[in-house]
C-alpha cells in the first residue's frame, strides 16, 4: 500500500517578523506567518502559520523581517485542542517549513528592480579591462592543471 503525501510549497510575503523560541530540550524554533496573494484576485491573500525548527528558524530569524518575499516548502501539520476559557474544540493547519529559500534582498526590493541603481560613471579601480581579445583556438598543452 503506498503511503500518503503530504506537501506544501507557497510563496509569499512574511506578515510578520520572525520570533524564536528554545524548548525545555533545547531545539530552536521559529514562527513566522506569510501572505499568499490569490492569482486573479485584487487584494485577497490567504494566511499561514509557519514554524521552522534549529538551522533553517534560525537563518529565517537572521535575514529576514515583515515583508520580505520567501518560497517555502514544507508539511501541513494540524493541531487539535480543547479551548480553556470556552471549552469549545479548536483547531488549526500550520505548515512546518523544511525548506526556505529567500527571495529578496534585505530592503525588500526584488533583487534591485525597485531600487535605484548604482551609478555607472565612475570606473572601479578593481574593473579588469580587456583591450584585445583574438580568436585563436586555445592550445589544451598550455593549460597547467
Amino acid at each position: 500500500m503506498a503511503r500518503g503525501i503530504n506537501q506544501v510549497i507557497l510563496m509569499g510575503r512574511l506578515t510578520r517578523d520572525p520570533e524564536t523560541r528554545t524548548t525545555p530540550s533545547g531545539k530552536s524554533v521559529t514562527s513566522f506567518s506569510i501572505a499568499v496573494d490569490r492569482v486573479g484576485q485584487d487584494d485577497q491573500a490567504d494566511f499561514f502559520d509557519v514554524t521552522a525548527w534549529e538551522k533553517t528558524g534560525e537563518l529565517v530569524q537572521q535575514y529576514l523581517s515583515k515583508g520580505r518575499r520567501v518560497l517555502l516548502q514544507g508539511r501541513l501539520r494540524q493541531d487539535s485542542w480543547d479551548d480553556k476559557e470556552t471549552g469549545k474544540k479548536r483547531s488549526r493547519v500550520e505548515v512546518t517549513a523544511t525548506d526556505v529559500t529567500f527571495l529578496d534582498g534585505p530592503s525588500g526590493d526584488n533583487g534591485g528592480a525597485s531600487a535605484p541603481a548604482p551609478s555607472d560613471n565612475k570606473k572601479k579601480s578593481d574593473d579588469v579591462v580587456i583591450e584585445d581579445i583574438d580568436d585563436k583556438p586555445i592550445d589544451l598543452s598550455e593549460i597547467p592543471f
